[in-house]
């Protein structure tokens, strides 16, 4: 691939956990039988999205949920892509990072994030106009407190006096850290900071973030253990035939828009202009890659080049798409894909 590291391309899981139509017990099973087969499969992370009272989101806690994935694999890191800061005291969050990496045996990959949509945030009393400066200050202290030792901070929204840090990751100095982003400059900080990104939309668009993360890399020594990621998120479904992807996939993707819409609906608000309103323009944009093996492999490894992205977020599992559907695509990408660029 093109100016990407590392040279080999590496694959991921990534999802909201969104509502499927069944019991929400069944959907938690079947989700942990997804990850242990991507665990056997060779598939590096289970990334986890964080939404509340919606269902978009059926895993308001992912570091909860992620603890079950954890104990179910053996070699899949997982994290939260992301955890909404704004809405977590620091020391509590600093705190649950620390389990979940010994819980995993340090596998965590820890994503952070201020939130996309600002009226998940305003149910917890969290107006958008301090969202920014209380995430600033949470992500400061977060990483403060892996330092170790003792934690003061004086701010407009925390106040740390002398805490007693008891509690240490597993991984050393810190787990690896995440942000998602569709912009360059987040993109400049995320590389000038030994963050990983995660990025959505068509690879042209994709590509000015990830050569503005490569920019931002360009004085900083190799120094590190591992090269970052940047990641390139996509919803894939491989079936048997075209015909039989597409049956399964479209009223999926209907399903999967009705919760990413749910409190845009109730709330009278807009939805974002880039979002796909139809199955075909969701082709048409590349949220969606469908079809046989072949196609989807020929589309998504020339959608990985043009975004200059080394690390594909597969979003196996959407909407009401059956299990079965779910676990044939990830075992078809790890035999068609995954097996012969890696």
């Amino acid at each position: 691939m093109r100016n990407a590291f590392p040279s080999t391309l590496t694959f991921g899981i990534f999802d909201y956990l969104d509502e499927d139509g069944r019991d929400i017990a069944r959907q938690y099973a079947d989700r942990l039988m997804l990850a242990e087969a991507c665990d056997h499969l060779g598939f590096y992370a289970y990334h986890l999205a964080e939404h509340h009272c919606t269902p978009h989101g059926r895993g308001p806690s992912p570091n909860l949920f992620l603890s079950s994935v954890a104990q179910r694999t053996q070699r899949l890191r997982v994290g939260p892509l992301v955890m909404l800061l704004a809405l977590y005291h620091p020391l509590r969050a600093f705190e649950e990072v620390c389990m979940l990496d010994h819980l995993s045996g340090g596998r965590l990959e820890l994503g952070i994030g201020r939130g996309s949509f600002p009226t998940e945030l305003g149910y917890f009393g969290i107006g958008a106009d301090a969202a920014p400066s209380q995430y600033a200050e949470a992500s400061e202290i977060l990483i403060n407190a892996m330092k170790g030792g003792t934690l003061s901070y004086q701010g407009r929204h925390f106040e740390l006096n002398g805490v007693p840090l008891t509690l240490r990751p597993h991984q050393r100095p810190h787990p690896p850290t995440w942000i998602a982003t569709n912009r360059p400059e987040p993109a400049s900080w995320a590389a000038a900071n030994g963050a990983n990104i995660a990025c959505v939309g068509p690879s042209s668009s994709v590509r000015r973030t990830t050569d503005a993360f490569r920019a931002g890399r360009e004085h900083k020594t190799e120094a590190d253990e591992r090269a970052p990621f940047l990641g390139l998120l996509r919803m894939v479904v491989i079936g048997p035939s075209e015909a039989d992807a597409y049956s399964l996939a479209a009223p999926a993707y209907e399903r999967w828009l009705k919760s990413f819409k749910f409190l845009y609906d109730l709330n009278a608000i807009p939805t974002p202009p880039n979002l796909p309103l139809t199955f075909d323009a969701a082709i048409e944009s590349e949220l969606c890659v469908v079809g046989s093996a072949a196609s989807v492999r020929k589309a998504l490894l020339g959608q990985l080049e043009e975004a200059g992205a080394n690390y594909l977020l597969c979003q196996l599992a959407f909407g009401d798409l059956p299990l079965d559907a779910s676990l044939f695509t990830a075992t078809t990408i790890q035999s068609e894909i995954m097996a012969q660029v890696g």
